[in-house]
């Protein structure tokens, strides 16, 4: 086992179970923050029967003082923290006409607050390790329009220019952001998606891949960039998305 360790936040299901069970394959120890106690701990079992460390700590990334204790855990019981993933993540299908105060608030809540918030703990304590990597979770509808969900793409952009804005910043005392762009990938969250045939079609013409992705190819590059990338690669968001965003 490495001695570093890594925040997951969403690590209770779908992309965030799979991003930290890889990062903890790698042997770093993983702190698992979400709101729901019970999928996270699901997470800590498979990460533990396979030999790896992890931590739960319930977190609601929307609170600055629900985060700061999520980081003050992972330094006091594990010493510190070298990579963070801005996993944490809520979507919906409103059009503009129909959206209220309330939905977009909540979209942004989480999508970018939480993502702020998070960045900031992290930061703090990168800055005066002078090293420390962080990954943001964005989505291939931060790059492109989809009628309906005019607050999650703004979120899923914002993402993406938060990431440009802080990777340029943290490089100044050696620290590095980048963000992945998913597209469609099978998880709990589109089982029914998936089980409707007429709407998969839809989805399938979009993606020159003619499929979606498996958690682990996204949970491969997210490692990737949280363990192995080189320092000078920083700011950037890449598309995993089968070329969804190429055409």
């Amino acid at each position: 086992m490495s001695n570093r360790v890594a925040v997951v936040t969403g690590a209770g299901r779908g992309l965030g179970e799979a991003i930290a069970r890889d990062i903890a394959a790698a042997g770093v120890s993983v702190v698992l923050a979400g709101r729901s106690l019970e999928p996270l701990e699901v997470t800590q079992r498979l990460i533990e029967s396979a030999g790896g460390v992890a931590l739960v700590k319930q977190t609601d990334v929307t609170s600055a003082e629900s985060v700061a204790e999520l980081f003050d855990v992972a330094v006091t019981q594990l010493g510190g923290v070298d990579v963070l993933v801005n996993n944490a993540g809520v979507t919906g299908q409103v059009n503009l006409v129909d959206l209220d105060e309330a939905e977009w608030d909540r979209i942004f809540d989480t999508n970018v607050r939480g993502m702020f918030l998070c960045s900031r703990e992290a930061g703090r304590r990168f800055a005066q390790t002078g090293s420390g990597r962080a990954v943001n979770v964005a989505s291939v509808f931060g790059l492109l329009g989809r009628p309906g969900f005019s607050a999650y793409c703004a979120s899923k952009g914002a993402v993406v220019n938060f990431t440009r804005s802080v990777g340029a910043e943290w490089a100044r005392f050696g620290a590095q952001m980048n963000a992945v762009a998913p597209g469609y990938f099978a998880t709990d969250i589109n089982a029914e998606l998936r089980e409707d045939q007429s709407a998969m079609a839809k989805v399938l013409r979009r993606i020159p891949a003619y499929r979606m992705g498996t958690p682990d190819e996204l949970a491969n590059i997210v490692t990737y960039l949280a363990l192995h990338a080189p320092d000078f690669l920083t700011g950037q968001t890449i598309a995993v998305d089968g070329g969804e965003s190429s055409v």
